[in-house]
């Protein structure tokens, strides 16, 4: 029997658990396959014995509800710089990969299916250019990943993110305050962007446009003068004003070389209050509150599709690809263009527009 090893890398996002179900649901309708799989991801097979676990139709019944991913996931242990402490007590990172490609074989597998981010899908670009049969599945809140419209799990983010700003405009219009909401998307803008239009807010700062304070306490203090008395604004983890630096921490964790970004929402605020603002200032950080719980109905319904096509991609032999949504219908890509560019907000795209239309500032 035909074996497929399946791996969430990188954050968690919902809609993880639905993948799993498509691709395990699908193969077991088409039979021949068996699914495993690899428990926090490539960790699970590194480790001696390996952690990993088989995937039957009863372990994935009615898992497309629930965050999360039931075979866990880390941002540790990049198997291309895979951290090893030394007898001294230093670290040491080094390539996995061959190793990695070598086990899995080893253990029967005739195809991987790598569920993750743009950092897990250079993973699995290097594994597929060392003879692996991988496919691709794009995971992330943040919609920065290239060559597909939609990440599975985004939209979820969004409403999670406008339910939150809907109940702070009701407590900033009770205590006439101006109050930020930080939310997450690393270097893009996407989660601010769909939130501030979707709340209404009155100011959207976000990556690709560096803010000038003063234009922002101008926006705020003319809604004061109008009498609106209070303001809302949405800001993205990887905001930064002009000539500023992104706020952010480099991990302590052996094997985590992410910068944990957080912190910018305060940061405004002490900006704010020093230029002048009119009215008192709060802020809210959402942070891991927009990853966790059930996904949406169309995040469920992605992802699904999504574990579905990557199953009928191994079906195919359509390895070194990863599934894509482009304009309402799935299709594929290369590895290679799915990590090829950064999906940055475009600064000529039409929801900048329409936010500036309706009144919405950028702060620059």
């Amino acid at each position: 029997m035909k074996k497929i090893l399946v791996s969430t890398g990188g954050g968690d996002c919902p809609g993880l658990n639905a993948v799993i179900r498509g691709i395990v649901k699908s193969a077991r309708e088409h039979g021949g396959y068996e699914v495993w799989g690899s428990m926090e991801a490539f960790n699970g097979i590194l480790l001696d014995p390996p952690d990993i676990v088989k995937l039957t139709n009863k372990k994935v019944a009615g898992i497309h509800t629930k965050g999360g991913t039931i075979i866990r996931t880390t941002n540790k242990g990049n198997p291309l710089e895979f951290p090893v402490t030394q007898a001294d007590g230093s670290v040491k990172r080094i390539d996995r990969t061959a190793e990695l490609v070598k086990k899995i074989k080893k253990r029967g597998f005739d195809a991987v299916i790598s569920i993750g981010g743009d950092g897990s899908q250079n993973i699995s670009l290097a594994l597929a250019e060392k003879g692996l049969n991988i496919v691709g599945v794009p995971k992330t809140i943040d919609n920065d990943l290239y060559a597909t419209d939609r990440t599975f799990g985004f939209q979820t983010a969004v409403e999670i993110a406008t339910d939150c700003f809907d109940r702070l405009v009701t407590t900033a219009e009770s205590h006439h305050r101006t109050i930020i909401m930080e939310v997450m998307g690393r270097d893009a803008g996407w989660i601010a962007l769909h939130t501030a239009i979707a709340g209404g807010a009155e100011i959207c700062l976000i990556p690709e446009i560096p803010y000038d304070i003063q234009k922002v306490v101008k926006k705020i203090n003319k809604r004061y003068k109008k009498g609106k008395g209070f303001a809302n604004i949405v800001i993205a983890e990887g905001a930064k004003a002009i000539g500023g630096e992104v706020v952010g921490s480099k991990s302590k964790e052996v094997g985590d070389t992410h910068i944990k970004l957080g912190g910018v929402a305060n940061l405004l605020r002490h900006q704010l209050e020093e230029a002048g603002c009119a009215g008192q200032v709060r802020a809210t950080v959402l942070g891991h509150v927009q990853r966790g719980g059930t996904p949406s109905a169309f995040d469920r319904v992605l992802a699904t599709s999504m574990g579905v096509k990557a199953f009928n991609m191994v079906l195919n032999k359509n390895y070194g690809q990863m599934v894509a949504y482009k304009n309402h219908e799935l299709t594929t890509v290369s590895l290679e263009e799915a990590v090829s560019q950064y999906n940055h907000v475009s600064t000529d795209h039409y929801l900048i527009e329409t936010a500036k239309m309706m009144g919405v500032s950028f702060g620059d």
